[in-house]
C-alpha cells in the first residue's frame, strides 16, 4: 500500500502531478493496461482535486475481441471516439455508473483500456462525500465507484487524457502484477476467458481477488 498512516493515505510524495504525454498511450493495448499500473489518476472540478493510483486494468482489443463495445468495427455514437487516435477518453454509462475507459491502438483500430480501480491519494474526503461512504477500502474499488468518488462524468467523453480536467500521471510502479480473466462479460464467446485484466498483486484495493495466472 502506498503512503497510509494510521490507515488515512497520505499526500507525501515527490510525485509531480505532470500528464504523460501521447507517447505513452501508443503502446499496444495489453502492454498500455499493464503500464497504467501505478500510474496517478487526476481529476479537477469546481469541488477540489481528487486523485488516485491505477491498480486494476482491463484490456479490450477492440474488432477481433467479443467482449469489446467495438467488436466487429462496431462504430455507433457510443463507440465513435474508439476510433480515433490514442489517448482520448471513452466514457460510457452501464446500470446507472459511468466507468472509464483509455481509448489505445492506432486510429481506426478502435481498442482501449478499462480502468476498473484505483488506490485513493489526495482529495479523499471530497471522495468520501460524493460516495456517501467512510469505508477508505470501499470508496473506489470498481469502475463505477471511482468515477463517482472522483467526479468522473460523461462530460468527460472525448477529452485528451493528456491535459485537464481529467489526466494520468507517472506513479509508482507495482512490485508486482498478476493478471486474469476480465469481469462481467460471460456473454461474450471465448473472449470471456482472455486473461485481459490486469492488477498490482495483494493491493486492498482491487476490485475483486480472483484467481490469478
Amino acid at each position: 500500500m502506498k503512503k497510509i498512516l494510521n490507515g488515512e493515505l497520505t499526500n507525501e510524495s515527490s510525485l509531480k502531478a505532470v500528464p504523460l504525454t501521447i507517447d505513452f498511450f501508443k503502446q499496444p493495448t495489453l502492454d498500455l493496461a499493464k503500464s497504467l499500473l501505478g500510474c496517478l489518476l487526476v481529476k479537477e472540478t469546481d469541488e477540489g482535486v481528487t486523485s488516485g493510483f491505477i491498480i486494476e486494468t482491463e484490456a479490450y482489443t477492440g474488432p477481433e475481441d467479443q467482449a469489446a463495445h467495438s467488436y466487429n468495427n462496431r462504430r455507433t455514437a457510443r463507440t465513435e471516439i474508439m476510433f480515433a487516435e490514442p489517448g482520448h477518453i471513452y466514457t460510457y454509462v452501464m446500470h446507472t455508473h459511468c466507468l472509464v475507459n483509455i481509448v489505445s491502438g492506432p486510429k481506426d483500430k478502435p481498442e482501449a483500456v478499462l480502468i476498473r480501480a484505483i488506490e485513493p491519494f489526495s482529495g479523499i474526503e471530497l471522495m468520501k462525500k460524493r460516495r456517501g461512504i467512510t469505508d477508505l477500502k470501499n470508496l473506489t474499488n470498481g469502475p463505477g465507484k471511482l468515477t463517482k468518488a472522483m467526479g468522473i462524468s460523461m462530460a468527460d467523453y472525448g477529452r485528451s487524457v493528456c491535459e485537464p480536467p481529467l489526466y494520468i500521471c507517472t506513479g509508482i510502479q507495482p512490485a508486482g502484477i498478476s493478471q486474469g480473466k476480465r469481469i462481467g462479460i460471460d456473454n461474450s464467446g471465448e473472449a470471456r476467458d482472455y486473461p485481459w485484466r490486469f492488477w498490482e498483486t495483494d493491493n486492498p484495493f482491487v476490485s475483486r481477488h480472483r484467481k490469478r495466472i
